[in-house]
Parts: C-alpha cells; sequence; structure tokens
C-alpha cells in the first residue's frame, strides 16, 4: 500500500511574482511620506509636547503646593459661587413658570420689566443702591499702592460676585477707568486718596475669601507695604451715582417684525 508522503513535505518556496505581490502590497500598507502625513506628524509631536508642558507646570503650581487654610478658602469661594448661582438658576425658573402659566402673564410679565429696568439701573450706576456686603480699606503708607493694584482689586471683586462697588466718591460702572500721574491715583478722572476705600454690595463671605486667596489682593497690598481691612456690612449704602452718555457711535439693532422671513 502506497504511504502518502504530502503531510511531510516541505512547502513550495515562492516564486518570483509571488515575492513582488507581496513587496507592492507591504507598499501599499504601509505609511506615506506625503506632505499631509509629515505636517500631521509635526501636529502630534508639537501638541505632546504642550501637553506635556502643561502637565508639569500644572503639577508644579497647582493646588498640593497650597496649605490647608489656603485650600478651605478656595473651596469656600467656589461654594459660595456655586449657591449664588443656583439661587438665580431657581430665581429664573420660577419666573419662566410665571410666564407660561398664562393666568397672569401679563402681570409676571410687567413685575419682570420693571424688576429688569431696575436691575439695569443699578448696573449702569444711575441710581443709589443698598445691600449687604463689606466694607474695605486699603492703607499705603508707603505709597506704593498704584492705579494698576487698584485696578487688580476691582477685578477680582468683581470675579467674587461683587454686584454694586464704589471707590471713595466714584461709581464703579463698565465704563469705569484707572490713571495714575505724578504719584495721583484717579478713578474716572477722579483723584482718590489713600486710604482707599471700596464699598462693596455682594456675599461678605464670599468676597472677603477671594480677597485673601494666595497671590491675591491681600498679599499685593502687603508685599507693597500696605494693608487690607475688611469690615462685613449688613446694609452697604452706596450713594455715588453717574451720569449716562449717550453713545455716539452705537445704535441698538431693529428688532424683527412678526411678519418678517
Amino acid at each position: 500500500m502506497p504511504i502518502d508522503d504530502s503531510a511531510s513535505a516541505p512547502p513550495t518556496p515562492p516564486t518570483g511574482d509571488d515575492r513582488g505581490a507581496w513587496r507592492r502590497l507591504i507598499r501599499m500598507g504601509g505609511p506615506r511620506p506625503t506632505r499631509a502625513n509629515l505636517l500631521a506628524l509635526c501636529l502630534a509631536l508639537l501638541l505632546g509636547f504642550a501637553i506635556a508642558t502643561q502637565v508639569r507646570q500644572t503639577r508644579s503650581q497647582g493646588l498640593e503646593t497650597l496649605r490647608e487654610q489656603d485650600l478651605v478658602g478656595i473651596l469656600d469661594t467656589v461654594t459660595q459661587e456655586g449657591v449664588r448661582l443656583g439661587v438665580q438658576l431657581r430665581e429664573l425658573e420660577r419666573t419662566q413658570d410665571r410666564l407660561a402659566s398664562g393666568a397672569d402673564s401679563e402681570a409676571a410679565a410687567l413685575a419682570l420689566t420693571k424688576s429688569r429696568a431696575d436691575s439695569l439701573a443699578i448696573l449702569a450706576g444711575t441710581v443709589p443702591a443698598q445691600g449687604p456686603g463689606i466694607k474695605m480699606t486699603i492703607t499705603d503708607p508707603q505709597g506704593k499702592v498704584g492705579a494698576t493694584l487698584l485696578l487688580d482689586t476691582l477685578q477680582e471683586l468683581r470675579d467674587a460676585g461683587a454686584e454694586v462697588i464704589q471707590i471713595g466718591d466714584v461709581r464703579v460702572v463698565a465704563q469705569t477707568f484707572f490713571t495714575e500721574s505724578d504719584g495721583a491715583v484717579s478713578v474716572s478722572d477722579t483723584i482718590v486718596s489713600a486710604p482707599y476705600t471700596f464699598l462693596v454690595i455682594g456675599d461678605a463671605q464670599t468676597l472677603t475669601s477671594a480677597m485673601g486667596i494666595p497671590g491675591g489682593v491681600q498679599e499685593s497690598v502687603r508685599n507693597a507695604g500696605g494693608e487690607v481691612t475688611i469690615v462685613p456690612v449688613e446694609s452697604v449704602q452706596i450713594t455715588a451715582v453717574v451720569t449716562p452718555s449717550t453713545p455716539r457711535f452705537a445704535e441698538p439693532v431693529p428688532s424683527p417684525s412678526p411678519t418678517s422671513g
């Protein structure tokens, strides 16, 4: 009986045509050094370098280097801001429900319009305002607290949720500006002198915590030889007002008519 040696026979070596086909297949599947591929590679390398640099910077300057007291202050500020935004959200939701109910939608719309007009008048600084907040005093015995530091203080207060601010006898509005000449600081062309007094309406605890953040206002003032004193006030009275100016160039965009496209 003949023996079948096909199972133990060696494989047939590839021919020249087979080897050429495999080479073509490998070339087709491999990357091609085109301009687009090279550009994508460069972008990927730059992105990886940027991410690595940002991670190292975050680790070196992140929260892990702060003291426990500083972390508690930052957490408290964030928590208070979240509570304030939550209250605003619930008020907006209640207003939306009243307007959508239809029963007293006209009265609710009128009340909402008046409320918005009052809010805009306060933001524009055309009417006095009152409410809880703080009185902050900045001393400057060495004369190193200039316009730049006062502007930084104003920005920190706004970031902390300050609603109305008065510096000395000047009401702060969107157009408020700071200048400094011959050692004298001016707020909207009104000279202010040390000690600088800030009357601020807002959440007293949040505002106070924001001023004490490491690298913030209190530390900057101390580095300049001054001192910051903050006193919570149940009812801050802001009496300074501004006279609104008529825009020279800007004008409102007409509202589209109900029948327009």
